[in-house]
């Protein structure tokens, strides 16, 4: 079947009215729990990610909604992947790949009259409230336009500078504080190592903190106050958590969760890059002067182990404050009508593909978790292997609230899967790094293209690590010719931009190359 026959016919599948389920059975229009967890990978009990990972929350929630256990973003980056769920529209289409700055310059020209999620619903008639990491820098990277989005925001988390030196000048309180005795990367290396210094762990006392707080637990305390009170409009209540997010600090009694001696680390063959092209071995060099992977690999024969360490630590601690929003919504009287939906921005690479962090076209990068507890939902605990998109959460919600659909949303509506009406259908999930680099993921495959040409072809049902690239296999040509059909036929320039004069990959591969240099532990 023609791919561009069934996505349109899935987009109006998804702008159809919604279905009278609401209006038989719930006289109010439904609340929305919105919550969104930084950089959170699938190393979650329920998903199985991890075999050590302890979130009895998360999985009580995945085991009371339904599950979509092959979501994945449209950039593997914060700002661009959050924007593009909050606007309903791929980074190729806005140009917003990075910079906040020429997106906000930007923002009428590509908007229009379409709005930002939490917009829709304010104009629809719910009182719309945010605390903590919604939007890249807080809960909005609009200044002039928080109002438009918001009824009520919580105040930002106060670091005293006795804290914030230990981050050498690392930007963002919301992620703070650092280790006690500051960065092992800046330790070891020294001071001019700080670009990429983040990628740091360490468990916390009190004192450690300001006001003896990490930020996450400010923000469950506020949303947990949030539910308990009365509103007089249905509510669309975002929660954006930032743990994992590096740097990899917690209070010291998660930390206690975990023997650091038994933790283990993925397992990535010797050669996993021998066959990578050279735009995605300069993706995954990461921002670390000697790169990252051969930085954490050289620090220590045991500082690969300690980061995961630390990670799992991070997920617990979130999922312990997650658990007190979830108890405060079921003791509440909204309880049995708040759509509640948790999701993460990207997800998180522990050393998959000798890479750190997010930000490349990999499974480690694009998947997330992704779970909606929906009035409407045919049983608790149903899991939904189709592959879906972040972007599919805007028009899924505008459906469930009973709200007109809005029509420049480029995702598809959930609420089939929901519902038990559909059990799959034929739509991969398109993500982005950056300009022009593109990987399509399906339901079997991942296909990935590089703005040089170069391809990376995964078999996900013999290879799920992603070790063989089968690209340069021309038994495979008909697979990479289907997945190359849903690559854009337009790539917006990064907003703000006329033209394109390349980027730092473009520049560190053609110096591997006048140079023969490309590192060995990449090779």
């Amino acid at each position: 079947m023609n791919p561009r026959y069934v996505l349109s016919s899935l987009l109006l599948l998804g702008s159809l009215p919604a279905t009278s389920w609401a209006q038989a059975d719930l006289p109010e229009r439904p609340n929305v729990l919105f919550i969104a967890i930084d950089d959170l990978n699938d190393w979650i009990g329920a998903m199985e990610g991890h075999p050590q990972a302890i979130t009895p929350n998360m999985d009580r929630l995945m085991d009371q909604g339904v599950l979509f256990t092959n979501a994945h973003c449209s950039q593997a980056v914060c700002f661009a992947s959050r924007t593009s769920l909050l606007s309903g529209l791929h980074p190729s289409t806005t140009g917003w790949y990075t910079s906040i700055s020429s997106m906000r310059k930007t923002y009428d020209q590509v908007m229009g009259t379409h709005k930002m999620l939490s917009q829709y619903f304010k104009d629809n008639g719910y009182k719309t409230m945010a605390v903590g990491k919604i939007y890249h820098r807080g809960v909005s990277d609009h200044p002039e336009r928080t109002d438009d989005f918001w009824d009520e925001v919580a105040p930002d988390y106060k670091v005293p500078k006795d804290l914030r030196d230990r981050g050498d000048g690392y930007g963002g309180t919301k992620f703070y504080p650092f280790p006690k005795a500051g960065s092992q990367i800046v330790n070891h290396y020294g001071a001019d190592f700080a670009d990429g210094h983040s990628l740091c762990w360490g468990a916390l006392d009190r004192e450690d903190m300001p006001g003896g707080k990490m930020f996450d637990e400010l923000i469950s305390e506020w949303a947990v106050n949030q539910l308990e009170k009365d509103h007089d409009q249905p509510f669309f209540l975002a929660v954006g958590f930032v743990r994992p997010h590096v740097p990899y600090t917690a209070p010291k009694e998660f930390f206690d969760l975990y023997d650091l001696d038994s933790i283990q680390i993925p397992d990535v063959p010797d050669d996993e890059m021998s066959d990578i092209p050279l735009l995605g071995k300069s993706i995954a060099y990461g921002t670390i002067k000697i790169g990252d992977h051969n930085a954490v690999v050289s620090l220590s024969d045991t500082y690969w182990q300690e980061l995961v360490y630390g990670y799992l630590a991070c997920i617990s601690f979130v999922d312990h404050e997650l658990g007190k929003v979830l108890t405060a919504l079921e003791k509440s009287p909204h309880a049995d009508n708040t759509i509640v939906v948790l999701w993460s921005d990207h997800g998180q690479h522990l050393g998959e593909k000798k890479h750190w962090r997010k930000q490349s076209l990999w499974e480690e990068s694009t998947k997330v978790p992704l779970v909606i507890k929906a009035p409407s939902q045919v049983s608790p605990g149903q899991r939904v292997d189709q592959v879906v998109s972040l972007l599919d959460l805007y028009p899924t919600l505008v459906e469930l609230s009973q709200l007109p659909p809005a029509p420049k949303n480029e995702g598809v509506s959930l609420v089939p899967f929901i519902e038990g009406k559909v059990s799959s259908w034929d739509r991969p999930v398109l993500s982005t790094w950056y300009y022009r680099n593109h990987s399509v993921r399906s339901n079997d495959w991942r296909y990935i293209r590089y703005r040089d040409g170069t391809e990376e072809l995964y078999d996900h049902r013999r290879d799920p690590g992603e070790h063989i690239n089968l690209a340069g296999n021309p038994a495979y040509a008909e697979v990479i010719e289907a997945h190359r059909q849903w690559l854009p036929a337009h790539d917006a320039l990064p907003a703000g931009t006329d033209t394109w004069e390349g980027d730092r990959h473009d520049r560190r591969v053609e110096a591997w190359l006048a140079e023969d240099s490309v590192p060995s532990w990449l090779q």
